[in-house]
């Protein structure tokens, strides 16, 4: 995990201080509104409908043991209780009075932690695979690659004011899970013919108003022209991006009113000016690497046999393994996932009182580290076989062992019209009536992978338009309603979801949902998933059965 160094903590401490003095200022009435609007922003602070929100970053997704216990020290301290997960693996407290906010980022200082860029017309928290470094399927660990970004990116002078927001996310894999092709910039490691590592570059994927697949501008970059070409990307964009229309402001917009192909040819003038001198050397990469070295394994931990004795001696534990955990580069350790979709708790929420017990955990099983995923759930990703069984059993004390990853009720949830004051309507409930609705975790089970994602505006915070069913709510004359898409996808296969029909009212949203599933069942063969039955039959079949009495 990397370390700040004395320059970096220097330059979180006196952002702290700045803050704390603007916020005074703003306080004393010595800044108005719009001022100090831009200047919380940078820092990470929204207003949303009932309190501030802060988000703080978590860089790729990655968390210590001690910055878990601060997270939950500032939920005490400065919020209800809890925190939320969101989807680009950053968390955010919905209740901080703005008076404590400088305090708030001070302790995050403490812990190697700050919100900067994570809101505003900037470069965001760059992403990556939540199993990054432990993936069978992956060339190499995406991770070194994510921080040179990050520390390229963070105040970047040039790119401060950019039309819009904009977001960068790395994957190593043969099975994207970071969602790269919805991204203003996905970068995927890849092999040449020759057998060199190097980089495929896309631009100009997104969600919200108008989803977009990103497109391949690059098809292979060598490694120490990263920074250069990823530079030469965001000038083209700043320079060109739209500024008249925020809706329109996008990188996904400019690349389709361009054409991918002059968009290309514009990048790559721009980086034949820029690349030389801009080079990263081979030593940089090895020294960002070595944050990265791979924990102290234990070479018997495949050795021990008691995990084989539990899983067929305890149905409930196997079940949790097969839906839980996944598998790992080491023999002898699974990947192990804390399910924050409990049957009762608002999708992505976590509880002071659980996150103690997660760093605690962290600390015995798994490293001292932790990781958060773009599905609001997080991951031990380095246990042993031999503890599955014990952290099973505290994971379930903590109701943070729900067996339902990849299922139905594995929901990803923005927090909607209960806390967002651009939402047009609910998500929380929304996703509380599934989970009371689908309650059968053998149904669940039989079901299979299915992915639900509610949103409750059309920003698309919880990516409903990838959703393999998507749920959007929408305002009609001040009665909430939600428009329905099936087919979506963010993985390899990457598909925006097709409207299934009109919205249908809030009461309406679950039945449709259940039918939905029926038909699911009646027309897939055999175990096939629901992605492929959908794309096999179309909506139709789904569409006239959810209508049928309308």
């Amino acid at each position: 995990m990397y370390q700040y160094n004395d320059k970096d903590q220097t330059l979180i401490n006196e952002r702290v201080a700045q803050f704390r003095r603007q916020t005074e200022r703003f306080l004393k009435g010595e800044l108005n509104e719009d001022q100090f609007r831009a200047l919380r922003l940078m820092n990470g602070l929204y207003i949303q409908t009932h309190a501030p929100m802060l988000r703080v970053a978590i860089p790729y997704g990655l968390l210590n043991s001690r910055q878990v216990r601060k997270l939950a020290e500032i939920a005490r301290k400065y919020d209800k209780g809890y925190c939320h997960f969101s989807t680009r693996q950053n968390v955010q407290y919905n209740w901080p009075k703005l008076e404590t906010v400088p305090d708030i980022l001070e302790e995050l200082a403490s812990v190697q932690m700050h919100a900067i860029q994570t809101s505003g017309n900037c470069l965001r928290n760059t992403t990556s695979d939540h199993l990054a470094g432990v993936a069978p399927d992956e060339l190499e660990d995406p991770r070194p690659y994510c921080e040179i970004i990050r520390q390229w990116s963070t105040f970047h002078p040039e790119f401060a004011y950019l039309p819009r927001k904009f977001k960068i996310a790395v994957s190593a894999s043969t099975t994207d899970r970071a969602a790269t092709q919805f991204h203003d910039i996905g970068v995927h490691l890849v092999q040449n013919e020759s057998g060199q590592t190097g980089f495929r570059i896309l631009a100009g994927g997104g969600l919200g108003r108008t989803p977009i697949i990103g497109k391949v501008i690059k098809p292979f970059l060598e490694k120490q022209h990263l920074l250069s070409y990823l530079e030469a990307i965001l000038r083209i964009y700043n320079l060109y991006g739209r500024r008249d229309n925020k809706y329109k402001a996008r990188i996904k917009i400019l690349v389709k009113e361009t054409g991918v192909e002059k968009f290309t040819e514009m990048v790559n003038a721009e980086w034949q000016k820029i690349k030389h001198g801009m080079e990263v050397s081979e030593k940089y990469f090895e020294n960002m690497k070595a944050h990265f070295a791979p924990p102290e394994y234990n070479s018997e931990a495949a050795l021990d046999t008691s995990f084989d004795e539990a899983l067929s001696n305890n149905s409930d534990f196997a079940t949790w393994i097969k839906f839980n955990t996944t598998d790992h580069k080491v023999n002898g350790y699974r990947a192990v996932f804390a399910s924050l979709k409990a049957p009762d708790s608002p999708p992505g929420d976590v509880t002071h009182q659980q996150l103690d017990a997660i760093a605690d955990l962290s600390d015995q099983y798994s490293f001292g580290e932790i990781r958060t995923t773009h599905r609001q759930n997080l991951v031990f990703a380095d246990v042993k076989t031999s503890d599955l069984f014990s952290l099973w059993q505290k994971l379930n004390s903590l109701k943070l062992a729900t067996p339902n990853i990849g299922t139905v009720t594995d929901m990803i949830c923005c927090p909607g019209l209960d806390f967002c004051s651009l939402a047009n309507a609910g998500s929380i409930g929304i996703a509380k009536q599934i989970n009371d609705t689908f309650d059968n975790l053998d149904y669940l089970h039989d079901l299979g992978d299915i992915k639900i994602n509610i949103s409750g505006c059309m920003n698309g915070c919880a990516h409903q338009s990838v959703g393999n069913i998507g749920i959007l709510g929408v305002d009609k004359k001040g009665v909430e309603w939600y428009q329905i898409t099936l087919g979506g996808s963010s993985e390899n296969e990457a598909a925006i979801g097709d409207r299934l029909g009109p919205a249908v009212a809030k009461e309406d949203v679950v039945a449709a949902v259940s039918t939905i599933l029926d038909v699911y069942l009646q027309q897939r063969h055999q175990e096939e998933p629901f992605l492929n039955t959908v794309k096999r039959v179309g909506i139709t079949p789904f569409r006239e059965k959810v209508y049928e009495n309308s």
